[in-house]
């Protein structure tokens, strides 16, 4: 069981920040936050979730022509930026991820499967993602609020990867945060029959 500090890092007292602090995530932070994310459970062990970090300030330009005007700032100033892709071509890889069924053949040729397969396993990714940054100490700021055409084009173009969501990575500035909001309570989310 994960101790009471464990669960605030990583639920209770998680935030989405807006605003970093100058410090840089080194890419041994990136490989550590990939190497903790990739054991999470996908569906068939799919795994759809590409990642891009954008990090180098050409790149971080790019981005910025598309994130809406009230993302900019944020994704300006965060030392890193994932942009968390799914792989809608998921199902080449299932032959390696998921050898012992046929698993491929279910969604060859099932567009319908294929779209919501590479959706909810890359937003569930995406969410390891975010977990696994904050259990190495890192803030994260998920993100809509971008073009997603305009995403594709500039960091998937000539592949089968699109874009889901957008997160920066970094250490937030905690004296920026808004106040707390409020959540729904069990029973008003939850039922058990």
């Amino acid at each position: 069981m994960l101790s009471q500090e464990n669960l605030v890092t990583l639920f209770t007292g998680a935030r989405t920040h807006n605003e970093w602090h100058n410090k840089p995530v080194t890419n041994a932070q990136l490989q550590q936050i990939y190497d903790l994310m990739k054991w999470g459970a996908t569906s068939a062990n799919c795994s759809p979730a590409r990642l891009v970090f954008v990090r180098s300030e050409g790149e971080k330009t790019k981005l910025l022509t598309c994130m809406a005007p009230g993302n900019q700032d944020k994704t300006r100033t965060a030392p890193v930026t994932a942009i968390i892709g799914m792989d809608m071509a998921f199902y080449e890889k299932l032959p390696q991820l998921f050898p012992h069924a046929d698993a491929r053949s279910w969604f060859a040729g099932n567009q319908a499967l294929i779209d919501a397969t590479a959706f909810r396993n890359s937003s569930l990714q995406g969410a390891y993602l975010m977990l696994a940054a904050r259990a190495i100490g890192l803030d994260c700021g998920p993100m809509s609020g971008f073009d997603a055409d305009k995403v594709n084009a500039t960091f998937f173009a000539g592949t089968e990867v699109k874009v889901n969501f957008i997160c920066n990575l970094g250490y937030g500035v905690s004296e920026k945060l808004f106040p707390r909001s409020p959540r729904l309570t069990f029973d008003e989310a939850c039922k058990i029959v």
